[in-house]
């Protein structure tokens, strides 16, 4: 899913990084599990896109630095890979999930990822 959101570091001279600026994200989700549903499913696509599409839908036009979920921290895209991660794992109820990883791309050559272990 891509998306545009604004941000500004804090914390550091990072130049131009630290004036409000907008990126283009796109966010990659894998997922994983050891086992398969009664339906031969590993999650149901339509549940993941759901929660994917409110999420996006949240933080798209949004001011990271503005949202409770960045009070206090740097709005990088490492803190913001880990925010995505942990939020779409609390809201999908998939069994048969052993990982999530959500890769966050902020530009062409930039991204984190961040893996949570769900069982």
């Amino acid at each position: 899913r891509k998306f545009v959101a604004q941000h500004f570091l804090i914390g550091g001279d990072w130049g131009a990084e630290n004036l409000k600026h907008s990126h283009a994200y796109a966010v990659e989700l894998v997922l994983s599990g050891d086992s398969l549903d009664e339906h031969g499913y590993l999650v149901d696509i339509v549940d993941i896109e759901r929660h994917l599409d409110g999420l996006v839908a949240y933080y798209r036009d949004r001011t990271l630095n503005e949202l409770p979920e960045f009070a206090g921290l740097n709005p990088s895209i490492e803190h913001f890979s880990r925010i995505l991660c942990a939020t779409l794992a609390a809201r999908l109820k998939a069994g048969t999930l052993t990982t999530m990883t959500v890769k966050l791309w902020e530009t062409d050559i930039a991204w984190a990822s961040y893996t949570l272990a769900l069982r």
